[in-house]
């Protein structure tokens, strides 16, 4: 009885020890490989041959350029650092710092609309931006209220803008040029989810009429050169994702508000206070995965109110100004796109079970700025047909290698426009050493169990040999 007693002793011991081991390792996976603090990223780095001319005056004197030399560029897109942290009882930060075409400052770029003029384009923080920056309180899945610097979801690009959420080199074209991209601004934005939907209302400072022009519409709206964003106006986002369908999420997404009286210094007696221009975008996209295809497609319209008085605005006609413009902009604008691609590695055994993959992609896109001519003036360049054909390889999950000849369709007094683009692409979490020490922790509880285990047996053999 007395080795029974020690036996017993000895087992109670070790299991007190091993529910004690088990709850530090719970807590080390948590805190660690499910840590408080998240750090992420992805970044792209891109290759360019194209097969056309980059003078300035290629659409003004298309016939001049026809047999201009090809050119070559590289470029680092987007290099994005994530960091997020959880206080605790549903307080969460987030950031988004955003390094753009690999610098930082202020940049010049030729403006064609301005006959081939250098312009400074003066952007805050010049070409490091801070995409997001919020502090969010969540009630619960359906309930989250988030204020601070965000990212605004309407259309496809802006909401899954992430390098392995599209398949081409660079962003697709036709929402990258209508609207800004990454889209983002400081506001305050209400989500959640239920059941099958995710739904989202923003409210955010006005987009900026002055900045907006023929050739890119409203996509540098959200951009300053102050300080600080001007809210003379306001606007308001929506967006409603639904995932009833295994392998389709089919989203709704749209914006609306002022855009002409939200610059600096408020003038209550000019434009802003005759004019609204008003802002009205709509979205319809959709993403499906499965059965080793992935298709992804979308379309978007806009609308804006008074287009044919912005050529004639103070901050416009200024030549000192950084909002100066001399082009009309369009009271419409559009973008469709769809791309479809097929994982060939799926019918290889061997890559299939490492996981490797390889798409082979189309994609089709038509896209116009200046949909509309204000005061009968045209600019035909704009409207784009666009065609795109290519590979993505995934040798892991986090990095894509992509590479693609594209090609686009112009009106016939222009040239068209083909390209060969090749680029890499990472995207993902970094682990910060973590999940290995949690690993270990898991492994030594593991061999405590078998431990305990074999004294259980010990300990019932010796029962049987007493009852004996």
């Amino acid at each position: 009885m007395k080795i029974n007693s020690l036996l017993i002793l000895a087992v109670a011991m070790m299991s007190a020890g091993a529910a004690q081991a088990q709850e530090n390792a719970a807590d080390s996976v948590f805190s660690h490989g499910k840590s408080r603090l998240s750090v992420g990223g992805y970044g792209e780095i891109g290759y360019s041959r194209n097969f056309y001319s980059d003078h300035v005056s290629r659409y003004s004197q298309p016939e001049a350029h026809k047999d201009d030399p090809s050119h070559g560029r590289f470029d680092i897109p987007h290099a994005v650092i994530y960091l997020g942290y959880d206080f605790g009882k549903g307080w969460t930060f987030g950031t988004e710092i955003e390094f753009e075409h690999g610098g930082n400052g202020i940049a010049y770029e030729k403006e064609d609309e301005e006959g081939g003029e250098w312009e400074q384009e003066t952007e805050k923080g010049g070409e490091v931006e801070l995409e997001q920056f919020w502090l969010q309180k969540s009630f619960g899945s359906w309930a989250n209220i988030r204020a601070g610097h965000i990212v605004v979801p309407v259309g496809l690009n802006n909401a899954h803008h992430e390098p392995q959420n599209f398949f081409t080199v660079y962003r697709p074209e036709g929402e990258n040029t209508i609207m800004p991209s990454t889209w983002h601004q400081t506001g305050v934005s209400f989500w959640g989810r239920y059941g099958d939907f995710r739904y989202e209302a923003q409210f955010l400072a006005g987009l900026n009429a002055d900045n907006f022009t023929n050739v890119n519409w409203i996509k540098k709206g959200p951009k300053s050169p102050l300080e600080f964003d001007v809210a003379n106006k306001y606007g308001v986002a929506l967006r409603v994702d639904n995932y009833s369908v295994p392998g389709l999420r089919i989203g709704l997404s749209g914006y609306y508000g002022h855009s002409i009286g939200n610059s600096y210094p408020n003038d209550a007696n000019g434009a802003g206070a005759t004019y609204k221009g008003k802002v009205a975008v709509g979205s319809v996209d959709f993403t499906y995965k499965g059965h080793n295809w992935i298709v992804r497609g979308q379309a978007d319209y806009g609308y804006l109110g008074n287009a044919d008085q912005l050529k004639y605005m103070y901050n416009r006609l200024n030549s000192k100004s950084p909002y100066k413009h001399s082009a009309f902009v369009s009271g419409n604008a559009y973008a469709v796109g769809i791309e479809a691609g097929y994982n060939i590695f799926s019918q290889i055994e061997c890559l299939r079970k490492q996981n490797q993959k390889m798409y082979i992609f189309g994609r089709y896109e038509a896209y116009n700025p200046y949909a509309s001519a204000t005061k009968n003036t045209k600019y035909d360049y704009t409207a784009v047909k666009r065609m795109a054909v290519g590979l993505n390889y995934y040798p892991i999950k986090e990095v894509v290698i992509k590479a693609e000849y594209s090609k686009r369709f112009l009106k016939s007094l222009y040239n068209n426009e083909p390209s060969l683009n090749i680029g890499v692409a990472y995207e993902g979490f970094f682990d910060l050493g973590h999940r290995q020490m949690a690993k270990k922790e898991q492994a030594d509880v593991d061999r405590l169990n078998e431990r305990i285990n074999d004294l259980q047996r010990q300990l019932n053999e010796l029962k049987q040999q007493n009852n004996m």
